[in-house]
């Protein structure tokens, strides 16, 4: 396992095809680029969506915890929030957030490729 191995925000929402997860994933892309990716620590966002059109996950990756605390501390949240919004009402279907709790996460361990393993 790398010796950094970062800090994660995850947001899951469901949604009602794949359309939608077009879209939704067009319009978060558009806030990480507009409202995230030059605050330092930030590494990047990955979006994934489930091949059943039902999924989309945002994975955002920043060096450090603190890092992503010094981003929740000093940018427009009200701002963020306020294009998020925007973005969900501007969908042509629906997406509904699937977090429960705190979306933050660490990696605590990690299997890398090696040798297959002979018994």
């Amino acid at each position: 396992m790398s010796t950094d191995p970062g800090f994660y925000s995850i947001i899951d929402y469901t949604v009602d095809g794949p359309e939608t997860q077009r879209e939704l994933v067009e319009a978060f892309a558009e806030i990480q680029e507009r409202w995230v990716r030059f605050y330092p620590g930030y590494r990047s966002a990955r979006f994934h969506v489930s091949i059943d059109g039902t999924r989309v996950y945002n994975i955002v990756h920043w060096a450090t915890e603190a890092d992503y605390r010094h981003f929740e501390a000093t940018s427009d949240t009200e701002g963020r929030m306020a294009a998020i919004r925007a973005a969900l009402e501007g969908l042509s279907g629906k997406a509904e957030p699937r977090m429960s709790g705190d979306p933050r996460y660490v990696v605590v361990r990690e299997v890398a490729p090696g040798p297959q393993r002979v018994d």
